[in-house]
């Protein structure tokens, strides 16, 4: 579905990303783990459309999308749940949700896909007409989710979606995340706890100063002596 060939990023004079190579096949869910400034979310900006590589190539479904807008990528069949969730914090959840379906002009879509995000997320139900910057940090990570999917993408992207919460939370979070990819959605994901992350895909990376060190199936990654003592603190 998603194949990234050698692509270098550059923020101004740094290089952030050094000849990155990724391929993410349909149905999957692929982590990306490495420690902070690795590169990780600097990639799933790329793919995005919120950074623009120097060279190398972004392939999504035939494609090379590699320097369009975000808004023509949503469109394309690929969403967002971004590092810090970035909900809209006056308006409210129900709202928030219907930004994420902007694209979409089927009112009966638009409500099923609704009653979709409240039945993953029950919690979001209760705090409809409440205002997203209320929620707490966990209640806006379930909203960052339910938005993104609100236009259907066919390839998730989730930075960070455990970042700073209670570990029962991380745990709805990740069960979530299994419910997702059992409905045949592609999933990439960054994420800081390693064991949850690797736990739940099916293949992974490993990032080091903006370039791919290690690559194989979660398994391997895992029980990876280097990964086991740097990220999973074995």
């Amino acid at each position: 579905m998603l194949t990234l060939e050698a692509i270098n990023v550059f923020y101004g004079g740094i290089h952030a990303l050094r000849d990155v190579s990724i391929t993410v096949n349909t149905g999957e869910v692929v982590t990306l783990i490495g420690a902070n400034g690795a590169g990780k979310s600097t990639t799933l900006r790329a793919v995005s459309g919120l950074l623009t590589p120097r060279s190398g190539r972004i392939v999504f479904e035939g494609h090379d999308i590699a320097g369009l807008p975000a808004h023509l990528l949503v469109a394309k069949g690929i969403s967002m749940a971004p590092e810090g969730r970035g909900v809209f914090a006056n308006l409210t959840v129900l709202e928030n949700l219907e930004m994420g379906a902007y694209l979409v002009r089927s009112r009966q879509q638009i409500k099923q896909d609704l009653e979709r995000g409240f039945e993953m997320f029950p919690r979001l139900r209760e705090r409809m007409k409440q205002r997203a910057g209320t929620l707490s940090g966990g209640e806006q990570q379930m909203l960052a989710i339910a938005r993104a999917l609100m236009s259907r993408p066919r390839l998730l992207l989730l930075d960070e979606p455990s970042l700073g919460l209670a570990p029962l939370v991380c745990q709805t979070i990740f069960n979530r995340i299994a419910a997702i990819k059992a409905s045949g959605m592609t999933v990439l994901l960054v994420e800081q706890n390693a064991h949850a992350a690797l736990t739940h895909s099916d293949r992974a990376y490993v990032l080091e100063t903006g370039s791919v060190i290690l690559q194989g199936s979660a398994k391997e990654i895992a029980c990876h002596p280097g990964v086991r003592e740097a990220y999973l603190g074995e």
